[in-house]
């Protein structure tokens, strides 16, 4: 699998198992709602930086979105 549509689909599952909203997240993780749709939906290569903020605001480790389930 893409490593992008792996991330997004794991920053997904992630999101959803914790009940938040794409705009919660989003303004946890300091990006827009836009571009976390688009990482869900892998569109965007994101930057090292983006999933590190992503994994904090989530709570967990980096690696484990970049991890297949």
């Amino acid at each position: 699998m893409d490593v992008v549509v792996l991330l997004g689909r794991n920053v997904r599952l992630q999101r959803e198992a914790r009940g938040l909203s794409q705009e919660a997240l989003a303004f946890e993780a300091g990006m827009k709602r836009s571009y976390l749709s688009e990482l869900e939906r892998g569109l965007r290569n994101p930057s090292v930086h983006a999933l590190g903020r992503l994994a904090s605001a989530l709570g967990i480790e980096p690696a484990t979105l970049l991890r297949e389930s």
